[in-house]
C-alpha cells in the first residue's frame, strides 16, 4: 500500500512552509494527491439587552475569509508541479475543528497536520485538537513540528506496546516504513517484562522483513519511567520519525500516546505519526 492521497491541514495566519515543503516530498516520493484544508470558527455573536450587534460578527467572518484565502495561496504555491493532483476544502464552522477535518479524511490515506496550538486564554477559534483529530478520523496523522523543513527518514523508530493500537500503527505507517527502508523497533517496559518485549519486537522485526523493511528489534527493561526513557532515546539517536500508537485509557475519558506522554508525540521534538 501506498499514500494516494494526503490531507495536509494548515494553520491559519501562521507560517505553514516547513509542513508544505513535508508534504510536497511526500507526494513526490508517493506520486500522491494532495489536499489542502483550514478552518475557524467564527466569534459568537454580541448580544445586548435582546439586540444583536452584528459588526463585529461580520468583521470576524471576514477576516477568516481573507486567511482562508492566505491558506489556500500558501498551499498552491507550496505545491505547484510536485503534487500529481491538488484540491483546496474550507469552512467556517461553529462546530469543533478537528471534527470537520476528521470527517474531510473520508477522501485521504494520511493526514499531515502541525502540532496543537493548545489552549490560548481569550480565543480558541483556530484551535484543532490534534489528539481529538487522531481519535475520530481513523486514518494515521503525521504531526510535523513547526520549524521542520524536511523528513529525511534517517532515524526511522515504531515505538511497541504490544496491542492492537501499536500493531494498527505499524500497518498505517508501512509506507512510511518501506520508504526508509530500515526501523528500530523499540519496546521500553519494566525489568520484568524485558524477555516478553524482546519476544515481541522480534516477531515484529521479521514481520517488517517480510514487507522489505530492515528491522532492528530492541527491547529494554528499566526502572525509570517508560516515557522519560523513550523520549530521550529518541533525542539522543536523532528521530526523524516515530510511528506510534494512540491508546484509550477508559477511566476519566483521558488518552495516552504509545505509552509517552501527550506532550512529547502532541508537540513533538520529531515528526510522528500517530494512529488509532
Amino acid at each position: 500500500m501506498d499514500y494516494k492521497t494526503l490531507l495536509v491541514h494548515l494553520d491559519l495566519n501562521s507560517d505553514n512552509a516547513g509542513l508544505l515543503n513535508v508534504t510536497a516530498e511526500l507526494a513526490e516520493r508517493f506520486g500522491a494527491r494532495v489536499v489542502g484544508i483550514a478552518a475557524a470558527q467564527p466569534i459568537q455573536p454580541l448580544v445586548d439587552e435582546g439586540f444583536v450587534m452584528p459588526d463585529i460578527s461580520t468583521y470576524d467572518h471576514a477576516e477568516i475569509k481573507r486567511e482562508l484565502s492566505a491558506c489556500r495561496q500558501q498551499f498552491e504555491a507550496a505545491l505547484k508541479g510536485r503534487a500529481r493532483e491538488t484540491a483546496w476544502r474550507s469552512a467556517i464552522t461553529f462546530g469543533s475543528l478537528a471534527a470537520y477535518i476528521a470527517d474531510e479524511a473520508r477522501c485521504a490515506d494520511l493526514i499531515i497536520t502541525p502540532p496543537d496550538l493548545g489552549v490560548a486564554l481569550l480565543d480558541n477559534s483556530r484551535r484543532v485538537d490534534i489528539g481529538d483529530l487522531a481519535f475520530r478520523a481513523g486514518r494515521p496523522v503525521l504531526i510535523v513540528p513547526r520549524g521542520t523543513k524536511s523528513l529525511p527518514l534517517q532515524q526511522v523508530f515504531l515505538a511497541w506496546k504490544d496491542g492492537r493500537e501499536a500493531r494498527r500503527a505499524a500497518a498505517d505507517g508501512l509506507p512510511l516504513l518501506k520508504a526508509a527502508g530500515h526501523a528500530t523497533i523499540l519496546e521500553v517496559t519494566s525489568e520484568d517484562q524485558a524477555p516478553a518485549a524482546e519476544a515481541h519486537v522480534r516477531d515484529v522485526a521479521a514481520w517488517l522483513g517480510q514487507h522489505g523493511v530492515r528491522a532492528t528489534p530492541m527491547a529494554v527493561g528499566t526502572k525509570r519511567l517508560e516515557a522519560g526513557y523513550l523520549h530521550a532515546e529518541l533525542l539522543d539517536r536523532k528521530c526523524d520519525l516515530l510511528v506510534a500508537g494512540a491508546y484509550g485509557h477508559n477511566r476519566l475519558g483521558e488518552w495516552i500516546f504509545g505509552g509517552v506522554t501527550q506532550d512529547v508525540l502532541l508537540d513533538p521534538n520529531f515528526c510522528v505519526l500517530l494512529s488509532h
